[in-house]
């Protein structure tokens, strides 16, 4: 079937939740589409999990035409209590640097240390 992405079955550090809401943060008109390209799931997966970011209140859209702006809650606080206190902003400010640290070149990259 086209534009389905490949599964993947091993385990993840990042939530698909957390992979959508970074997608639209780095592009508040971003299609589902492309969401789902990008996150390597399904278009009906992606539209779950942007309903369930909206029932709890830390994303919401506005429609405009036949395209859909997001806002997201930056002020929201993570739902597990092992990240008690913690903001959507603060996860976020972590996944936009290392979204930006894979765009450079290789070369330009801060090598890992033991």
């Amino acid at each position: 079937m086209d534009g389905v992405p490949e599964p993947y079955s091993g385990w993840t550090f990042l939530t698909n939740h957390a992979r959508v809401l970074a997608a639209i943060a780095d592009d508040r008109s971003v299609r589902i589409r492309d969401i789902a390209a990008h996150c390597r799931l399904t278009e009906r997966a992606v539209q779950k999990i942007i309903a369930d970011l909206e029932q709890d209140g830390y994303l919401s859209h506005t429609r405009e035409g036949r395209s859909n702006t997001y806002r997201i809650d930056p002020g929201k606080v993570l739902r597990h209590p092992a990240e008690a206190g913690l903001t959507v902003a603060s996860l976020l400010s972590l996944l936009v640097q290392a979204e930006a640290d894979r765009a450079t070149a290789p070369g330009d990259r801060p090598h890992a240390t033991t």
